[in-house]
């Protein structure tokens, strides 16, 4: 588990995730063009549950619908 700050509508927050999920959002900001704390600030305006878990939520959903590579 590590914790990180992330910075959320230009307030500083920290958030703590399993490397594996820290590794998997900066990958997927990376595809969008997008830095970590903007694509955190997206997934925290349309979280009903707490922060870590909508993030965890969300990188499992990304790669639960990425095509299956043979």
């Amino acid at each position: 588990m590590r914790k990180r700050s992330v910075v959320i509508a230009g307030h500083r927050t920290s958030v703590s995730l399993e490397t594996a999920f820290w590794a998997g959002l900066k990958e997927i900001a990376e595809q969008r063009g997008l830095s970590v704390n903007r694509l955190v600030e997206t997934i925290d305006a349309a979280r009903g549950t707490n922060l870590s878990s909508a993030i965890r939520v969300f990188v499992l959903q990304c790669y639960k619908d990425e095509p299956v590579k043979d």
